[in-house]
């Protein structure tokens, strides 16, 4: 049997399996508003039978974007076109979901096809943008403005006032971004906060607008709706953010209302060399599911029904997340399920394409 394909039940939701599609920046927006793109890529991903379907990095304020295309929740005018995109998702049986987050001190920067690279004012880019500390992710990064306690309560704000809009929109999952050097994560990391005030200095200090965007977004998402936060479990770097840091943070994130730890790595230090292999996140994963008992979920690399059945069956992770696999194969759980041996209601408008893969 396919411990893959079995139900999981987070609050009031259930997810009809484990395979989830992790979020990914399209950089297909325009003043922060989902586009007809948006509304095809989510939904494809939902017709081919994702469990659920999170939508990109989402910016809770104009200056937390990472490139000026980016998905946006900061204002209700934002709300429309997402609430299009989620009825389908959830229309086709899939959960729809969506990341907040915040850029921090890698704002303001040209989409990855454009190089990434950080834009000038002149170019359309922006100024200030913000961190724990004045510290330039990289050379040729703009040199960022440390935040006051004013502004991080304001920024706290900014994701409550999101998940807000979020629930208007349909979302039933919401997932806080606390990774890949972007602004949470910055506060957490030792290498990119040096505060020396209540936000800074000891694990608590660095922890904290972590906890308090937790508590300020738990106290406007119903309560019957999951609340996953995505961290990197590491820095990859010595005197950085370490798996025992990770572990206990998720032990002080469930007690706040945090359901799913979305482990991820890196993205804090540029140029860290990382053990880039398939699966090679899982067992970050596996140690804070098994030593916290909050659910994980294991993403990169993950590309084989039975490499993710396996994640499953092992108790290595409750969901798989995957990305790439699912820009190549919007299909993927269909395909799976093959694989496996599990049977999988597909859209009736592709039942013929179902009945000819069982001939082949």
């Amino acid at each position: 049997m396919s411990h893959l394909f079995e139900p999981l039940r987070l609050r009031s939701v259930e997810l009809a399996h484990r395979i989830l599609v992790s979020p990914m920046c399209q950089y297909s927006c325009h003043d922060g508003f989902a586009q007809d793109w948006h509304f095809v890529h989510l939904g494809s991903r939902a017709v081919g039978r994702a469990a659920a379907v999170l939508a990109e990095a989402t910016a809770v304020t104009p200056e937390g974007r990472i490139s000026p295309a980016d998905l946006g929740l900061w204002k209700d005018a934002q709300i429309e076109p997402l609430h299009r995109a989620f009825s389908f998702i959830a229309q086709q049986g899939s959960v729809p979901g969506i990341q907040l987050a915040h850029a921090g001190r890698k704002a303001s920067t040209r989409e990855p096809w454009n190089g990434g690279t950080p834009l000038s004012l002149e170019e359309g880019g922006w100024t200030p943008i913000f961190a724990p500390s004045a510290i330039a992710f990289a050379d040729g990064y703009q040199t960022p403005s440390a935040l006051s306690t004013a502004e991080i309560a304001s920024i706290v704000g900014a994701f409550a006032d999101a998940a807000r809009r979020a629930e208007s929109a349909g979302a039933q999952l919401v997932e806080i971004h606390a990774a890949h050097g972007y602004l949470l994560h910055s506060f957490l990391s030792p290498l990119s906060n040096h505060r020396d005030d209540q936000y800074g200095g000891t694990f608590a200090n660095r922890t904290r607008i972590l906890c308090e965007v937790v508590t300020g977004v738990r106290k406007v998402w119903p309560e019957k709706y999951p609340l996953f936060v995505r961290i990197s479990a590491t820095d990859w770097v010595e005197g950085g953010w370490t798996l025992d840091d990770a572990v206990a943070l998720a032990r002080l994130l469930q007690p706040l209302g945090v359901d799913l730890i979305d482990c991820s790595s890196g993205g804090n230090v540029a140029g860290v060399k990382i053990p880039v292999a398939p699966g090679y996140q899982v067992s970050f994963a596996e140690r804070i599911r098994r030593e916290t008992g909050i659910a994980t979920g294991a993403v990169g690399m993950i590309t084989e029904p039975e490499q993710a059945d396996q994640i499953i069956r092992r108790g290595q992770a409750d969901v798989v997340f995957l990305a790439r696999q699912f820009l190549r194969d919007p299909y993927w759980p269909l395909i799976a399920a093959r694989v496996l041996g599990h049977e999988i209601e597909w859209p009736v408008q592709y039942e013929r394409a179902k009945i000819s893969a069982r001939k082949l």
